[in-house]
């Protein structure tokens, strides 16, 4: 439908969008990248949207602020791996080293391409070990492994046994991690989120809703660090 600017310090771009399924204005804020859209019903004319929106200013401009700023991925910042933030610093290593204490790169133009690809490989061997354990519990097998930057969900199974997972969970504390990995190799025997499904998720991470629940508080943050710098 187009998009608005709504005036002030600073301008806010909004998305407008019309839905035949929607029955009353709405206003969503993206916690991923504080996108703003406002959703009109079909039948509704664009300047009421407008004049709901600027009633609505001061709450969006108050969660705004509550948004996660984005974080470039450069030599003197932090990123976080394993759910602890780590400097990143210049060495004399001719490739990325993450420790527990810092993220060494060879030099500062490539630091962001490098560190991401670190993270890649490393995310691979993490999902890849965790789901191997939990699908040998479950007695079923994947037929390959995908790694993505998906923003709308942490990781799926496909109905032929593809399991993907977002590379960026690599940045989330290992249990996190793990509790992906247990979530979707759950759904090679049960298909859907079904009480049976959930049974075999707590049979194979007994404490799945505090996993679940960080990545409900959380899991914004690790979409806030920007590699494309």
């Amino acid at each position: 439908m187009g998009r608005h600017t709504l005036e002030g310090n600073p301008p806010i771009e909004v998305n407008l969008r019309k839905s035949t399924r929607a029955r009353r204005l709405s206003l969503r804020i993206s916690r991923l990248d504080g996108r703003v859209t406002l959703t009109l019903p079909r039948f509704t004319a664009e300047r009421e949207g407008i004049a709901f929106l600027k009633a609505k200013e001061a709450w969006l401009r108050a969660h705004l602020d509550d948004v996660a700023q984005p974080a470039p991925v450069a030599v003197g910042a932090e990123l976080m791996v394993r759910g602890q933030m780590l400097p990143i610093v210049v060495g004399t290593t001719k490739r990325v080293q993450i420790t527990t204490s810092e993220i060494c790169v060879p030099d500062q133009a490539t630091a962001a391409v490098r560190i991401k690809a670190q993270l890649r490989h490393l995310a691979r061997d993490a999902l890849a070990t965790a789901s191997d354990r939990y699908a040998a519990k479950v007695g079923r097998h994947y037929t390959r492994l995908t790694l993505r930057d998906t923003r709308s969900r942490w990781g799926s199974c496909s109905s032929n046994g593809t399991l993907m997972y977002s590379w960026r969970l690599i940045m989330a504390p290992p249990d996190v991690l793990d509790y992906v990995a247990a979530h979707e190799v759950a759904h090679l025997v049960e298909m859907n989120h079904s009480p049976a499904y959930w049974d075999v998720v707590g049979a194979l991470y007994p404490d799945y809703q505090r996993a679940r629940q960080w990545l409900r508080n959380n899991g914004d943050q690790l979409h806030r660090f920007r590699f494309d710098n």
